[in-house]
């Protein structure tokens, strides 16, 4: 089974640089949006064989997820506990026979760390979420998660040590969650690769300079280790500031 997700930064903006091309391209089983930023009947396109999946912000033009899969879910939810979880967009729980698949986009810190202690609440919200769904069968979670776990996993991680997305608390909860019966994928397989990121500013041609950051990822449950056969990244595609990353599971 072939998964992949995606932060399109604006899934009508990526629609016209190339995405039904990669979608193609990459023949996956299961696609997971994040940062959709629209309505669902404000885009209309042709995706043959997949079942679709939107979860809207209640602000337009922010946020949003979606779930794209060739085999119909045997569920399908949206949102997860509190009602302060709830008007994002912000996740999609597709239920399988083996497994479920939670597609996520974390809440941003922002600029100086002003919504930290909301994504406090998130982190650990959303862990006892995934670890409840993990009692029932494993748990395949993945997204634009906004922390970069470990120094290896961004450029600059010295200047960078106070901003969103590296700070203490949020690398705390990661690994919270990853000591909480879940794996880093593309860690398992691949524990020492520099250089490997998933989001690079639009500033100072960052990209070009693969000055990034590692915040995309494929979380497993631990007892799908074994399973696991390709985690990667695919940082040859271009339409976001972010690029797709990939799980392939037997």
């Amino acid at each position: 089974m072939r998964l992949v997700s995606w932060n399109v930064n604006g899934l009508r903006a990526c629609l016209g640089k190339g995405f039904l091309d990669f979608v193609a391209q990459v023949d996956a089983d299961v696609i997971c949006l994040q940062e959709t930023k629209l309505k669902e009947h404000q885009v209309n396109f042709e995706l043959p064989g997949y079942h679709r999946y939107w979860n809207c912000a209640d602000k337009a033009g922010y946020s949003g997820t979606a779930v794209f899969s060739r085999t119909e879910p045997l569920s399908v939810s949206y949102d997860f506990g509190e009602d302060v979880h709830r008007h994002e967009g912000r996740v999609i729980t597709a239920e399988y026979p083996e497994f479920y698949v939670v597609c996520c986009y974390t809440p941003n810190s922002q600029d100086e760390l002003r919504r930290l202690d909301y994504r406090m609440r998130w982190e650990d919200d959303l862990r006892d979420y995934l670890c409840k769904l993990d009692l029932i069968k494993p748990v395949l979670y993945c997204g634009d998660l906004n922390v970069a776990h470990q120094e290896i996993d961004l450029k600059n991680p010295k200047t960078n040590h106070f901003n969103p997305g590296f700070s203490d608390e949020e690398r705390a909860k990661m690994t919270t969650l990853l000591g909480s019966g879940f794996i880093d994928t593309f860690r398992t397989l691949h524990p020492d690769a520099t250089d490997a990121y998933s989001w690079w500013s639009y500033r100072a041609a960052s990209r070009a300079r693969n000055v990034g950051w590692r915040i995309d990822y494929f979380i497993a449950s631990e007892r799908l280790r074994e399973r696991i056969q390709t985690a990667a990244i695919l940082s040859d595609v271009m339409g976001s500031d972010h690029c797709p990353v990939l799980l392939e599971i037997e």
